[in-house]
């Protein structure tokens, strides 16, 4: 306890921690600093590292934390629906910018790696799987993306056709299909082979190009284009 007149400690460690944002940005912080500073903006009377540390170790890493539900960042003592919120809004507000990002791009093919940071950031936390289309125009700029599906990625006859629909809706030349393995390996199935073969191949009778499938796993990724395999 602080005596009369001093301020709680805490203070001081709170004024310390924005200097260095302000100085040297995020990356010189610990995950566990990281969340500390988050905290500071929820809750203005208290020592938040307690929390800031027990809120990594329920949830495994920064990472974990930001793609946690509200439900379960809920079961953490001390965070209310507000704190909770608020590390939605950086999450959310972390995959807005990085979307604005690849849209903006003149050409999608030339930056691999920015389409690569939106989609492992939109997609690698998800608990279920999703279907998503990127579609481009002739100078591979991104005109469109959406998610087609939910749920389980299978062969079914209505892949082609719903591709082909929406590619046409948005008068696309060239598409980029993406979906997660919520298991974590971002390795191809035989199923995720034959579904990218059979839209190549429905693409291509309509002289729609197919640039790339994406598989996007928890701590890692497969490009059939990279592979070889399109």
């Amino acid at each position: 306890m602080s005596a009369i007149g001093e301020q709680p400690h805490y203070l001081g460690h709170r004024r310390r921690l924005k200097g260095r944002l302000a100085g040297a940005g995020l990356s010189a912080f610990q995950d566990h600093e990281a969340v500390e500073l988050i905290l500071t903006y929820a809750l203005a009377r208290k020592d938040v590292k307690p929390l800031a540390k027990e809120l990594l170790r329920t949830f495994g890493s920064f990472r974990g934390l930001l793609d946690a539900p509200l439900a379960e960042l809920l079961k953490v003592k001390g965070i209310s629906e507000h704190t909770a919120l608020l590390f939605r809004l950086i999450k959310e507000a972390s995959d807005r910018y990085l979307r604005e990002k690849v849209l903006a791009l003149p050409d999608v093919i030339a930056s691999p790696g920015d389409l690569l940071n939106y989609c492992r950031s939109r997609m690698g936390g998800l608990k279920d799987e999703q279907f998503r289309l990127i579609y481009l125009n002739t100078r591979n700029r991104v005109i469109e993306e959406e998610v087609l599906q939910e749920g389980t990625v299978d062969q079914t006859a209505v892949y082609p056709r719903k591709v082909l629909e929406r590619a046409i809706r948005f008068k696309a030349t060239a598409l980029i299909m993406v979906h997660n393995h919520p298991s974590g390996s971002a390795q191809p199935s035989a199923e995720d082979r034959e579904l990218t073969r059979n839209l190549v191949q429905a693409a291509g009778n309509l002289q729609i190009k197919v640039h790339d499938h994406l598989i996007i796993g928890r701590d890692s990724h497969f490009s059939f284009l990279e592979n070889n395999i399109l």
